[in-house]
């Protein structure tokens, strides 16, 4: 009877979010595929006011036996403290590592947040918006006791009008039910089974991939106004002409499509001096011109990498000028791709850089501006050009970092590990990808899209399911190119032929061939050849690496020691420069940029061990070896000269002094 209990609690927690579609921009499209409208960047103006509710809210958990205690009980109409026990809970963070309570930390089902907020009898005359940056998995956002918002898929952004809702001058309060349970439905794919407990059956979650499922309010809350006329969103497409003119062609929609509108769109440099000035009208579209333009380049790349211009938008109507005003930050460059290789500006790139993960103690997955500039610090400490958001998207911030540092980001959708295709998990799949292109089209530092990682492509329906997703992409985006990171072997995969870049990840001396060095190089060529000869594409290796634990040394070199990480790294470095002497071989990516938590097993000793730097941001041996390899690869394919005075310590009077000259 229990069984039955949880089975269909379960049951009726998806059903109520399927039957539940409120959020605001979200829309059914012929039965089927969703599409998002708005969520421009939550950005203050002369005309619109942003808070952060950012802070402390209060945090309850739900019974695991039952999930849905608190929507049968409707906690949501009073303070959340009158219904149950609650804590302090920080927003954004998960809520996972926070308390000293192991049922907290593996909590299966659903968790609530509650906070209280004053809104300004000035905003009366505005339309109110509340946005999440992420709520991971599934979200139900109540204010004042009224259903606003469900949304579902971690990682992205949603936001509701709450103009009716929200009482003036007083005190308000939103309470959030946050679900985490992942389906075979849901992306990414997980499953619930039942078993056997010291208290009796309980409901267990089971995943494939290899980090932690954290979960709740991960990334900021912001309440903000717009104008009763205001702009939803901007699309910008930019381009180089012959002449070295940036050509940006834009598109402006409002709220309303009242044929009366019309807009004033100035083009700004970095030191705030007018380039361009386009006045429209009917469509809001139009096309500016940027002379002599500055184009963003990746790091490494140009002395001035990373420039940025800015768009302002000024809306009218017939009654009232510039009734809505919109500022955001754009970079112009020119991206081509080819069957041997990849181009910005149409440079050849060479990407060397990493896998992610949005990871540390304490926050989870939670967004750190002291974190995220670090990493970017180390990011550029270390000689990389590029990053894969594995496996999910990455915060808006770190997008923005990205813009603003001349980091390219092979943008990554949350379909990890794709298993047991079905029309739903299509449909989600879909979704997936049309929130993150929605959300960052715009960003130039995003150069590829990738619609999976280590898909289960030798699966019976794998081909049809893919060459649907890869055909939706493209549809979305022709602009960029398309790629997905494999794990399975060249002559079993069904996917790499709908791609544009093939990726594929592989770990010589580590999961294959274990502590073998000398397996490793020519493995790596063969296999990166393979791919090329079979599908005429440019390929790159998206993962490689060696769990590795902080401070053990072993010589001769052994599994799990810095000198092994190392080794192996160098096995890896001669593989590539073979590689790209033939001509088709454009990247190198390590797993893992930082080590990261993962679920409990004994394969993995306090979570994965890969990365170069530790946890907490400390470089293992291995980040040493790498920093000399990508600041000399940017000497030799970029012409960056400007190498960092401590790349190399001194050693003798006699030592090989790599300057400017000789690289």
């Amino acid at each position: 009877m229990k069984k039955q209990k949880i089975s269909l609690t379960f049951f009726l927690m998806g059903f109520i979010g399927y039957m539940v579609n409120v959020v605001f921009g979200i829309m059914l499209v012929s039965g089927e595929d969703k599409i998002t409208e708005g969520l421009l960047y939550p950005r203050e103006s002369e005309t619109r006011e942003v808070r952060s509710l950012d802070g402390v809210w209060s945090f309850a958990k739900s019974d695991t036996k039952q999930p849905s205690e608190g929507l049968r009980e409707k906690w949501f109409l009073k303070d959340l403290a009158d219904s149950t026990n609650v804590i302090h809970m920080p927003v954004p963070s998960s809520y996972n590592d926070i308390v000293e309570d192991a049922a907290v930390r593996d909590h299966v089902g659903t968790v609530w947040y509650e906070r209280k907020f004053f809104v300004p009898k000035s905003w009366q005359t505005q339309r109110v918006w509340l946005r999440f940056g992420s709520v991971h998995y599934e979200a139900y956002v109540w204010i004042n006791g009224n259903l606003v918002a469900r949304h579902s898929i971690g990682h992205l952004p949603f936001e509701t009008e709450i103009t009716s809702h929200i009482n003036y001058a007083k005190e308000n309060r939103v309470t959030v039910l946050c679900d985490n349970v992942l389906l075979q439905t849901t992306i990414p794919q997980g499953k619930i089974v039942e078993q056997d407990s010291d208290n009796g059956r309980i409901p267990i979650q089971q995943y494939t991939f290899d980090f932690f499922n954290y979960a709740g309010i991960h990334r900021s809350v912001h309440l903000y106004t717009t104008p009763n006329t205001f702009i939803k969103e901007i699309i910008l497409d930019t381009d180089v002409d012959s002449e070295g003119n940036g050509i940006v062609g834009f598109r402006i929609i409002a709220n309303n499509n009242d044929t009366t509108n019309y807009a004033k769109v100035m083009i700004y440099d970095r030191e705030r001096n007018i380039v361009d000035t386009q006045a429209v009208d009917g469509s809001l579209t139009g096309t500016a011109t940027i002379r002599n333009v500055k184009k963003w380049w990746p790091y490494l790349m140009s002395s001035d990498p990373a420039y940025l211009y800015t768009i302002e938008v000024k809306l009218s109507t017939r009654a009232e000028e510039n009734v809505d005003v919109y500022r955001m930050k754009f970079g112009v460059r020119t991206l081509k791709w080819t069957n041997t290789s990849f181009l910005i500006n149409d440079k050849p790139i060479y990407f060397r850089g990493f896998g992610r993960h949005e990871d540390s103690d304490i926050r989870g997955k939670g967004l750190d501006f002291a974190l995220l500039t670090k990493d970017f610090n180390l990011l550029r400490w270390i000689g990389a050009n590029a990053y894969r958001t594995s496996h999910y998207p990455y915060s808006e911030e770190s997008m923005q970092f990205a813009d603003e540092h001349g980091i390219m980001i092979v943008d990554e959708c949350p379909s990890v590990d794709t298993d047991n295709y079905s029309n739903e998990l299509l449909l989600n799949h879909k979704f997936s990808l049309e929130q993150l292109i929605h959300r960052d089209r715009n960003h130039p530092s995003v150069v590829m899209w990738s619609i999976a990682n280590e898909p289960r492509t030798q699966k019976t329906n794998a081909d049809q399911y893919f060459a649907e997703v890869a055909r939706y992409t493209k549809l979305l985006d022709p602009s960029r190119p398309i790629t997905a990171a494999i794990a399975v072997h060249m002559n079993s995969d069904e996917l790499a032929k709908y791609l544009d870049i093939i990726s594929f990840n592989r770990y010589n001396a580590w999961y294959t061939n274990t502590g073998r060095l000398d397996m490793v190089t020519n493995n790596v060529v063969n296999e990166a050849t393979g791919w090329h000869e079979k599908h005429n594409k440019p390929v790159l290796m998206s993962e490689y690496g060696a769990d590795t634990v902080e401070g053990l040394h072993m010589l001769p070199a052994y599994v799990w020691s810095e000198e092994f990480q190392s080794q192996q790294f160098s096995k890896h470095f001669e593989a590539f420069d073979r590689l790209r002497s033939s001509g088709f071989f454009i990247g190198e990516f390590v797993w893992n940029f930082a080590d990261f938590k993962t679920a409990q097993t004994y394969t993995r000793v306090g979570g994965n061990k890969k990365g170069v730097f530790t946890r907490n941001r400390q470089p293992k041996a291995s980040a040493h070896l790498l920093r000399k390899r990508y600041f000399e690869l940017a000497s030799e394919l970029d012409n960056y000269h400007t190498l960092p005075t401590n790349l190399y310590e001194y050693t003798s009077q006699n030592q090989k002094q790599l300057d400017r000259n000789e690289l």
